[in-house]
């Protein structure tokens, strides 16, 4: 997994490209978010539009990514989710916790 980073005014868009699998994907987005968190970048956006293949864990990952950024004060809102983690998202109700869009420019007029 590929994760690229870039700013639409004060919101953070990572790009995710590639397969998101256990151990390396979930990582690298830990990190990414941690590191943001960190350096005070309250507004985070996670683009899958470029995503081919996510397991289950990504889930997890999502959630643990969300909080981190939650106790920073920051928001967390998710873009272009792909049909599998839509579907878990919503069979484990944590669809309710995360704002999803399909369009970036609404995804970003809504921080």
């Amino acid at each position: 997994m590929k994760i690229l980073e870039r700013r639409v005014g004060d919101v953070v868009i990572l790009d995710l490209h590639g397969r998101i699998l256990t151990g390396e994907g979930d990582k690298a987005l830990r990190e990414a978010a941690r590191r943001l968190a960190d350096s005070g970048a309250g507004k985070l956006l996670l683009n899958f539009a470029d995503v081919s293949f996510v397991d289950s864990s990504i889930v997890g990952e999502m959630v643990r990514t969300l909080t981190t950024v939650r106790r920073e004060g920051g928001q967390l809102k998710l873009l272009n989710l792909p049909a599998r983690i839509r579907s878990l998202l919503s069979t484990t109700r944590l669809l309710t916790i995360f704002e999803t869009y399909d369009s970036e420019d609404e995804a970003v007029r809504s921080f």
